[in-house]
């Protein structure tokens, strides 16, 4: 699809929120609005799909509750009606405007805060308070899920879970296992911090416009005890990003430099076997025998890992 694709906002009024639905149009309303391919903008308009994903997260008194991107608030309506305090994280100013407008009492009596930001950059540990860690809902750009969940997985330990729709292909590598063809560095590092549920799929016609592929929605439990002992995240992860740069060529030649082939074995793991056949234990124990054998300097770990 080339260009912005024309949307238009009917307001009509329901017993708890107002329902903006999204109709095409080629008029030039002062209600239209234009979602940006850029932003990867598709809404979602399929209330029988907000009230499932709002219902899966069952929100509890006293939690913080963050929602991203949310578009022009078909989530964010059903969210306020059930929650005490709600944050959201808008990157489009336009959007953001919109929904200061459409949420105004919200945001005058404290129970919405409007956080305009870019959420691959967001601080999402400064919503957290002692003992509340974030629940984090949304329709994930599909432009930039897979950065944006690296970056919320940073951040993890400010975390309790994760109810996200992604598109579905992206989903399928969050939960696959190993030896098969979806298995990457996304699947290890989210399975390393969460547990994992696919909940339903969503078809293209609950968005305007309408994506090409076919949604997911996720629920991603942070762990609580780590699946396997890791003396440093930051070699976990960079050993990780190191090995799925080059996911045909084996450990010897993938993690030359890294380790001899003697270190591979003392990690219990074959020095001839391709990532994809590791599970989240081998990558530890590997993992562990780079920082044994401090090779990998602080200086390295703090560049940004490759194949975000």
């Amino acid at each position: 699809m080339r260009g912005d694709f024309c949307i238009q906002l009917d307001v009509q009024l329901s017993t708890q929120w107002k329902s903006y639905l999204v109709t095409d149009t080629t008029g030039r309303d002062p209600k239209v609005f234009r979602a940006r391919k850029r932003f990867g903008q598709h809404f979602l308009q399929d209330r029988h799909v907000t009230d499932r994903i709002v219902s899966s997260i069952a929100i509890e008194p006293g939690q913080v509750i963050v929602e991203i991107g949310p578009g022009l608030g078909a989530l964010t309506a059903p969210l306020l009606a059930r929650t005490e305090h709600l944050h959201v994280v808008e990157l489009d100013r336009d959007l953001a405007a919109r929904l200061a407008e459409r949420f105004s009492a919200q945001l005058q009596n404290g129970t919405l805060s409007l956080h305009t930001a870019d959420a691959l950059t967001f601080d999402f540990a400064g919503l957290t308070s002692i003992g509340r860690p974030l629940r984090i809902v949304g329709n994930l750009p599909y432009n930039i899920s897979t950065p944006l969940l690296f970056h919320l997985l940073s951040q993890s330990r400010y975390i309790r879970d994760m109810h996200i729709m992604l598109q579905r292909e992206v989903a399928n590598r969050i939960s696959a296992p190993p030896c098969s063809a979806d298995y990457s560095r996304l699947s290890v590092m989210v399975q390393w911090h969460c547990l994992v549920q696919r909940l339903f799929e969503v078809g293209s016609g609950a968005f305007s416009p309408p994506p090409r592929v076919t949604s997911a929605v996720v629920r991603l439990s942070i762990r609580k005890v780590p699946p396997a002992h890791v003396s440093n995240r930051e070699v976990l992860g960079q050993l990780v990003a190191q090995a799925f740069s080059h996911r045909r060529k084996t450990l010897r030649n993938c993690l030359r430099g890294w380790l001899t082939e003697d270190e591979i074995l003392a990690a219990g793991v074959d020095p001839g076997a391709r990532p994809e056949t590791l599970d989240l234990g081998q990558f530890a124990g590997l993992a562990n025998r780079v920082t044994e054998s401090g090779k990998i300097s602080t200086e390295f770990l703090a560049q940004p890992s490759r194949n975000q």
